[in-house]
């Protein structure tokens, strides 16, 4: 074999230069894609799959002619391909006909009636078709100018203004404002090329394969010229105007007219709001108390709860987002609402939420007070255990010992009736630091009788409740850590494991010595 024909021998398979193509298409680069499918196509002629590849890189760089091409080739021996019928009617669509596009659509629909393609295929042709074909009254005629122009054959003008066009390089003539919004930003792109025509020094030049450089020009603003009629005929501006219309109408009456079922509307949003983030939820909760606010309680009764929802469901996004004090703002309003309309239920709801601000933010005092009034509308075993549980930590942040131990013991109370492990834990934890800060508190002021709630009459009695403390705490904590291990949540069983071994390093052992000697003196 000569080193000719060892360069004549493909370098690679044709499925190989198939997914090449592949590749290179959804990458965007539809020519390099194109070479790869050509050269799979020289490996394995007529390939189906091959040339419907090929196609959709030729509708893609907009040369519909070569895409027909390839499709048609594609349907070669199967008429019923449904590829090629796809690929085929995105061509015919690509070149404007969108009769012959919707054949072709509903052909491949009625072979593959599962496929979503065929079926905005349809719906996209004929949208096209009507838009094309829309409402004649929309458009008004002129009677004036030159009407012999009547009289002309339409294929001699057509070929004259094609020539006309070709030689100066200008557009025919659709009003600068039609073309602005049809090319968009192409638009600025076709001034750009017009001015070239004016440089006689650049246009007489030509480029490295012999093109003259005014061919080109002329060319591009031909390309131009011919997508924007494909766009005038896809979508005319008349059509656009009133598709806008329509959009602002119905817009209109969403904002102004309620829904058919106005409650179900709400719910749904309100279920939306519950299941995104913060964020998206305080979107479209402020929406939706915009659209709320301007329908009247015949439309929609228990506006008032349902707007105490909305401020509940702001309040909570933003105290998410770390904005205590709008939050706090919009759980006031939940609560203002609640009172006029003599709702318990959102009452309580807002009264929880406003304390959680506070503490939040900690004051503390303000939480204590708002949850208070909130224990009478308390219900069910798991609210009472949480609620008495923040209750004593508040009081414990306040140092107010004996009341974060009482409501540690209540809440242990509500979650063993309940059976909850989880509050159990959190209860036994909170009343063993009430316990262990008491005796830590009493120890650095033996002889302030003020802030125990206890008469000690001696020191002896001191240091008998003071070691009755320390047990106490032990015994919490020992509780807390069995509760945490049958959840099986190590970092707690680590945190309880480390507070129980200082609590056991006070050495209660030593507290009872010391009395003992204190009795005897």
């Amino acid at each position: 074999m000569s080193d000719n024909e060892e360069l004549q021998v493909p370098k690679s398979t044709f499925t190989t230069y198939l997914a090449e193509g592949d590749q290179l298409f959804n990458k965007g680069e539809y020519v390099k894609a194109i070479e790869c499918f050509t050269t799979a196509l020289n490996l394995q002629p007529g390939d189906k799959n091959c040339l419907v590849a090929r196609s959709r890189c030729f509708v893609k760089l907009g040369d519909a002619e070569k895409a027909l091409k390839d499709a048609e080739s594609s349907l070669k021996d199967d008429k019923n391909y449904f590829k090629g019928l796809y690929q085929k009617a995105e061509a015919l669509y690509t070149m404007g006909d969108f009769e012959f596009a919707l054949v072709y659509y509903h052909r491949g629909h009625k072979l593959r009636p599962e496929l979503q393609e065929f079926r905005l295929g349809i719906q996209k042709s004929q949208e096209a078709i009507n838009n094309s074909i829309s409402n004649p009254s929309s458009v008004m005629l002129e009677n004036k100018g030159d009407l012999s122009f009547f009289h002309k054959s339409k294929e001699v003008l057509s070929s004259s203004r094609r020539k006309e066009s070709r030689k100066s390089g200008q557009k025919i003539d659709k009003g600068e404002k039609t073309a602005k919004q049809l090319l968009g930003q192409l638009y600025s792109d076709r001034e750009y090329l017009e001015k070239l025509l004016h440089d006689d020094d650049l246009i007489k030049g030509k480029v490295r394969t012999g093109e003259r450089v005014q061919d080109l020009i002329v060319n591009s603003i031909s390309y131009l010229d011919t997508r924007m009629a494909f766009w005038q005929q896809q979508k005319p501006i008349y059509a656009r105007h009133r598709d806008k219309k329509l959009m602002q109408q119905q817009w209109s009456r969403v904002q102004n007219k309620p829904p058919t079922d106005p409650a179900r509307y709400v719910l749904s949003t309100l279920e939306d709001i519950d299941t995104g983030n913060a964020e998206s939820g305080l979107k479209k909760a402020r929406e939706l108390m915009k659209v709320v606010k301007e329908w009247s309680e015949d439309v929609l009764p228990g506006k008032s709860e349902i707007l105490g929802n909305l401020h509940s469901c702001i309040g909570n996004a933003l105290m998410d987002l770390g904005n205590m004090d709008k939050a706090l703002h919009h759980h006031e309003k939940d609560l203002e609402l609640a009172k006029k309309c003599n709702l318990m239920d959102n009452k309580s709801r807002a009264l929880d939420n406003i304390g959680r601000v506070y503490a939040r933010i900690g004051k503390f005092q303000q939480a204590i007070q708002v949850w208070e009034e909130k224990l009478p509308l308390a219900c069910g075993g798991l609210e009472k255990a949480w609620l008495f549980h923040e209750l004593g930590q508040c009081y414990l942040e306040l140092k107010c010992y004996a009341d974060a131990l009482n409501y540690g013991k209540r809440s242990l109370m509500a979650a063993d009736d309940i059976g909850d492990v989880k509050w159990q834990l959190n209860a036994n934890v909170l009343s063993a630091q009430a316990e262990c800060e008491s005796c830590d508190h009493e120890e650095s002021n033996p002889t302030d009788h003020s802030v125990c709630p206890h008469k000690r009459s001696s020191d002896l009695h001191f240091y008998a409740v003071k070691l009755g403390n320390f047990k106490a705490c032990v015994l919490y904590f020992e509780k807390s850590l069995d509760q945490a291990k049958l959840l099986q949540d190590n970092s707690a069983c680590e945190a309880i494991r480390k507070a129980l071994h200082e609590a056991r390093q006070k050495n209660p052992l030593q507290l009872q010595d010391k009395s003992e000697r204190l009795g005897s003196s």
